[in-house]
């Protein structure tokens, strides 16, 4: 598979040439978005690829890999599942079904090789996946350090339209930053990045990488990547799929709604995944060429003067007249009384 958009002179991935200033003495890190489709319906085939590129970019000294929204599962592009309002059909609710079986536990199996591939090829992999808790789905990214660790997750907490139909919401318990020796790492998926209290919280938590796997290949789309990249003071590392219809089963057991006259080689996700810096200027990509990866140079002292301009949640904050709470802990729908009876009444 060919991961370099033509026209290319060399075989190697798409590597920016951006000058990232004179001062040799701050950390620099390579960070590879991945711009891949995943094998629908087919996960273990779909790890095998997630390996393959994964391998791939760190050949090329890749320290951090993004993939995009639901890479291991499935992005359901096209499909209604058979919803109408007051209805679900009998053929929808068995999508579902294949869906619902194409999606991982976390804690699981395929979590378990992830943390694997992390530690092999020693990066930082940030991975987005269909995430099944009983039968719940939730839009969820991974993350794992380069010591094959599995550090912890992020839930969209907000689906976008018919998404809500498939997948569950997060709640405040699982926006993290992870500190980590190459930065502050965190996630917010497609979307909900385009909620400002949302990507409030995470500038209060000192994001410096800014991961956001996404499925919007609009144009558009990169505004809002340059926004955050500004607004934050931080590294913007947006990866997204590139599809085309015979990347998902034929009809009639998968239609794309409203789109009869797509052939098998019809684009259905055009990608657009960039790497932008803290000053809003473009170090890799959009590419809307075919699959690749997309790389960059990030010189992490870039960080510190974009925010001696701009200092969203410091220096910019007017926390007198402004102010968020965020609700961060878990909640759930159900709770037992007895449980917390018994700690109490346990020996001492």
């Amino acid at each position: 598979m060919a991961l370099v958009p033509t026209p290319v002179v060399n075989e190697g991935p798409m590597f920016a040439e951006v000058d990232m200033g004179d001062n040799s003495s701050t950390p620099t890190v390579r960070a590879t978005v991945v711009q891949a489709s995943t094998i629908f319906y087919d996960t273990p085939a779909t790890l095998d690829k997630a390996e393959r590129l994964l391998a791939e970019a760190a050949s090329y000294g890749a320290q951090l890999v993004v993939f995009p929204e639901a890479f291991i599962g499935g992005y359901p592009r096209g499909s209604t599942f058979g919803v109408s309002i007051g209805n679900r059909t009998a053929k929808g609710k068995e999508e579902f079904r294949k869906y619902h079986a194409s999606a991982i536990d976390v804690a699981g199996p395929e979590v378990d090789r992830l943390a694997a591939m992390a530690g092999k090829y020693k990066v930082y992999l940030v991975m987005g996946v269909i995430e099944r808790d009983g039968y719940t789905l939730y839009c969820t990214v991974l993350f794992f350090d380069s010591q094959g660790h599995y550090l912890g997750k992020h839930r969209k907490i907000m689906p976008t339209a018919l998404e809500r139909i498939i997948w569950g919401f997060g709640d405040g318990s699982t926006i993290p930053v992870y500190d980590t020796p190459l930065g502050k790492i965190g996630a917010a998926i497609c979307w909900e990045n385009r909620m400002p209290l949302l990507r409030t919280a995470m500038y209060a938590k000192g994001i410096e990488i800014y991961c956001a796997p996404t499925a919007d290949s609009r144009d558009v789309w990169q505004a809002s990547m340059t926004h955050i990249a500004l607004e934050g003071g931080c590294f913007v590392l947006s990866a997204n799929q590139f599809c085309r219809r015979k990347d998902y089963p034929p009809p009639p057991e998968y239609v794309f709604s409203g789109t009869e006259d797509l052939t098998p080689d019809s684009i259905v996700c055009a990608g657009g995944s960039v790497i932008i810096s803290p000053s809003g200027a473009v170090l890799a990509g959009p590419n809307y060429e075919g699959e690749a990866l997309i790389s960059a140079d990030l010189d992490l002292g870039e960080i510190a003067r974009a925010k001696f301009d701009f200092d969203v949640v410091g220096h910019y904050a007017r926390p007198e007249v402004l102010s968020l709470i965020v609700r961060d802990h878990a909640v759930s729908p159900v709770s037992f009384t007895s449980t917390s009876s018994k700690a109490e009444s346990s020996p001492k």
